[in-house]
């Protein structure tokens, strides 16, 4: 009979082996490529979804009235839901013991409460509109209030889909290292592809005329495109999961049966006792978190660097071409808007190339010396992209001075060529911690929803810290993006450095042998 390794993330407990039949993770022979695509197609949906705020949200939360300065605080809605949503729903989706399997119910789940996010956000302006807003003035305070309510609910279920996918495809790979690898490749690339759609949505003018009932009083063009667009958005993400739900099914997961001081089960003797391994959620996390290994705290802490990095740019992008490349103004004549579209432009160059590139990350990492070379590499890539974008914004802003109303050409192909050039660390970025994180936490014996959810701390606390201080940040330096890019591009120089010198490389391509810990 196997040995039960001790879990370093809590004191141990002695367990016997559980059955091979109540097993929850599919095993690999029944576990096929195809299996592994479909969930990670899961993830056209969800990113179909943050394409659109991430393009169009910033201008529509100004238009609803609410300042630059305070539309980064809108934005912690996100980092403080990750940091409480995804830990928890990992910890439990490790221990669900549901007949539909461990991480398929909190995808349900996720996806419709995606949908009522979606329905508050779209429709803010005409609810708010209907308790008393006036559809000519701003601020629109109801409006305001719908639209945070529904941006928090969609935040909370955004993180709740993308864990359990994730640890669904970590089961699916089985610990090895090649699968795990391959398998996040296909996640991002998926996220590319959703990236490509919901930036092509947003940036076409028209669309709300396939859906010729979202104009009204109260929402106009700009504000019914972004409605028609989260239709779409909806429609996608609900049948993606579908497809992948009915394809690919867990078995019901048994947790294991805790063992008497005798040795045996607490369950054996006349039935009288029947008791399972539970520990309390803060105190396996904050467990978890004392008895990290060094590769996942050397991880955690590069992972915190680059989203520093990464954060300013993903918050202010569309607004940095509308303001900063295009000189124009949110709410007065349309260079802010023409700005903003030639932004989501810019972001379906960024979604074609992460595609391109997450499919070639194995080979790349083999070119350049590893995933850790890789991730060092990359990292300096976008260093130099973000100090390009302050190149950019004084070159459009001398040709402002010398009487141009529009950027020339080169100006608007360099700004382009940022967000282009920025899809090959961004791939890598969604990819390889991730990966890293699985094969680590396989390494350790802990589960991977929580493991994963661990690792989510150390991208929603730097999000945190870019939200709180950016809109201020900014205001001392005269309102604009580039104080917040700039301290990015310091961050992510600092991240490389790190990955290239205390990062540790994961082992070879091995089947990592886990009896013991974390529900996995």
């Amino acid at each position: 009979m196997a040995t039960t390794k001790p879990n370093p993330y809590r004191n141990p407990i002695p367990i016997k082996p559980v059955p091979p039949a109540p097993e929850s993770s599919p095993a690999p022979a029944t576990s096929p490529l195809r299996k592994m695509i479909l969930v990670a197609s899961i993830a056209a949906g969800i990113q179909f979804g943050w394409a659109l705020q991430l393009s169009l949200l910033t201008p529509y939360v100004q238009l609803l009235g609410i300042p630059h300065t305070w539309a980064a605080f809108i934005w912690l809605c996100g980092p403080v839901s990750g940091m409480l949503v995804q830990p928890t729903v990992g910890y439990y989706s490790d221990r669900c013991t549901s007949r539909f399997g461990r991480r398929r119910p909190f995808i349900v789940a996720g996806t419709a409460l995606v949908a009522l996010a979606v329905f508050l956000i779209g429709f803010a302006a005409d609810l708010g509109h209907a308790f008393g807003d006036p559809a000519d003035r701003s601020p629109r305070t109801r409006a305001i209030v719908v639209f945070v309510v529904g941006f928090w609910i969609l935040d909370v279920a955004n993180n709740m889909l993308q864990g359990p996918c994730r640890a669904l495809l970590a089961d699916l790979a089985e610990e090895r290292v090649s699968l795990t690898r391959n398998a996040n490749a296909f996640f991002s690339f998926f996220m590319a592809v959703g990236n490509v759609l919901g930036y092509a949505a947003g940036s076409y003018q028209k669309l709300y005329h396939v859906f010729p009932f979202t104009k009204t009083r109260a929402c106009d063009q700009y504000c019914a495109n972004l409605k028609s667009c989260f239709f779409i958005s909806i429609a996608l993400l609900v049948t993606l999961s579908a497809i992948a739900l009915s394809c690919v099914r867990e078995k019901q997961f048994v947790l294991p049966i805790e063992v008497g001081k005798n040795g045996n089960s607490l369950e054996e003797k006349n039935g009288e006792e029947k008791r399972r391994v539970r520990v309390p959620f803060f105190e396996d996390l904050f467990g978890a978190l004392r008895q990290l290994p060094r590769p996942m705290w050397v991880l955690l802490l590069v992972t915190c660097l680059n989203w520093i990095a990464w954060f300013p740019f993903l918050l202010f992008d569309t607004d940095w071409m509308g303001k900063e490349v295009y000189g124009g103004t949110v709410g007065q004549g349309s260079t802010y808007d023409k700005g903003v579209r030639a932004g989501a432009l810019g972001l379906m160059l960024n979604s074609v190339v992460l595609g391109l590139m997450s499919l070639a990350i194995a080979p790349v990492a083999r070119g350049v010396g590893g995933v850790k070379r890789l991730w060092g590499i990359v990292n300096l890539v976008l260093a130099v992209c973000l100090v390009m974008t302050v190149l950019v914004t004084k070159e459009a802003q001398h040709h402002r001075v010398a009487g141009a109303s529009a950027p020339p050409i080169g100006v608007t192909v360099g700004a382009l060529a940022v967000f282009a050039v920025l899809g090959i660390p961004l791939a890598i970025t969604y990819s390889i911690p991730f990966a890293l994180a699985s094969i680590f936490s396989a390494a350790s014996g802990s589960g991977q929803g929580l493991s994963l959810g661990v690792l989510n701390l150390a991208i929603v606390i730097p999000q945190m810290f870019v939200s709180v201080t950016s809109g201020p940040w900014d205001d001392i330096f005269g309102g604009g993006n580039l104080p917040a890019f700039v301290i990015g591009a310091i961050a992510a120089t600092a991240s490389a450095i790190l990955s290239f010198t205390m990062l540790p490389s994961p082992p070879t391509d091995v089947k990592i042998d886990v009896t013991g810990g974390g529900g996995h």
